[in-house]
């Protein structure tokens, strides 16, 4: 599956690189989150960076849409383009950075939420020369024996089927508090989500759900096929987790790295996600470069807030916070705050202000 015809351009890859009058000498660069196109972060990271005289550079990643698994020859070959891609673009950006201004970037960081923010912690793992720093938003998390999305999607998706109690769902690791929202993720994540990640590391599994393409209206790919539900990825061939192995995070990142991540995300729990990454990259003894803030009452989606002001905050604000906190730490030597909990405010403007202390 190629990248995509937007524009009319059947590139295997597809990408914007934006170039500030007054640079200030940085690059930002990211991949897009889930499977979307290269300009999905545009309003989030790339107006606001462009704002502060950073270049900027996205990715559509070389695969795009809920289809994506349709990429590649062999179970996880579209997810480890990935990786090429977002490699080749910071280095490709960095040279166009040179062309126009002169000199090559002063600092480049490396940032992106959810699928961004887990290519921001390989990239920082893999190619730590390329960067000065990055910040994950709620990064997801492979490991080949789990925690990983299929060691807690099928409890969602069984759940949903009403084969899963309330209690396999918190021992699964979604986390206490979010039952409100998942009605939301039954209709729109869950059963999409396993679906096409199993197409891309499991296609035997059911050769009759292939991914989205198992439906042809927006219920039907959004919804699990029955099979889901009694997904076991422990019980799946050893060739399904050498897979997953291929893209695997280890945690021995080699740049400073900043973390965010809602404790009410029910979509990719923290409690098997970036806490355990946390602890992967304390267990390579690089907790030094490390900074992981769990912000109280954070979801996946930020447009959930607006659904639900007196239960969630939106995230945003906080990771504009961290951003500025990187670069001090970066180029200043101003060390962050200890990672921990950030409060959720009991008053004052939670959408535009958040303070990481």
């Amino acid at each position: 599956m190629l990248s995509g015809p937007t524009h009319g351009w059947n590139h295997d890859a597809q990408f914007v690189i934006r170039l500030p009058e007054r640079w200030n000498g940085g690059l930002v660069v990211t991949g897009a989150p889930g499977t979307r196109k290269q300009y999905s972060l545009d309003p989030l990271i790339s107006d606001w960076v462009l704002a502060k005289g950073y270049a900027f550079a996205s990715t559509d990643k070389g695969n795009s849409g809920p289809d994506f698994s349709t990429d590649g020859d062999r179970p996880g070959d579209a997810i480890a383009e990935w990786h090429r891609r977002t490699t080749q673009l910071a280095r490709a950006a960095r040279a166009v950075a040179e062309q126009t201004y002169g000199h090559a970037p002063r600092r480049t960081y490396m940032t992106g939420i959810s699928n961004g923010g887990y290519l921001t912690r390989w990239q920082l793992e893999n190619y730590p020369e390329l960067y000065d720093g990055g910040v994950d938003w709620e990064g997801a998390l492979w490991t080949p024996e789990g925690p990983n999305l299929f060691t807690y999607l099928p409890t969602g998706v069984a759940h949903q089927a009403g084969r899963a109690t309330h209690d396999d769902m918190i021992a699964a690791g979604y986390a206490p508090g979010t039952e409100f929202l998942w009605p939301y993720h039954e209709a729109v994540y869950w059963g999409l989500t396993q679906k096409v990640y199993r197409a891309e590391f499991d296609p035997s599994y059911d050769p009759d759900c292939p991914g989205a393409s198992a439906g042809s209206t927006t219920a039907e790919i959004l919804a699990p096929c029955a099979s889901d539900a009694s997904y076991d990825y422990a019980a799946r061939p050893r060739s399904v987790h050498r897979a997953v192995e291929r893209i695997s995070l280890t945690g021995r990142i080699g740049k400073p790295m900043i973390t965010l991540h809602g404790d009410l995300d029910a979509l990719l729990p923290i409690a098997t996600a970036s806490d355990v990454y946390a602890d992967m990259i304390a267990n390579r003894h690089r907790a030094r470069l490390h900074r992981s803030y769990t912000i109280e009452g954070g979801t996946h989606v930020d447009g959930l807030y607006d659904t639900h002001p007196d239960r969630l905050r939106p995230i945003l604000p906080c990771y504009r916070t961290a951003f500025g906190a990187l670069t001090d730490w970066v180029e200043r030597h101003a060390a962050p705050p200890a990672g921990g909990t950030v409060a959720k405010p009991a008053s004052g403007d939670v959408v535009n202000s958040c303070s990481l202390r």
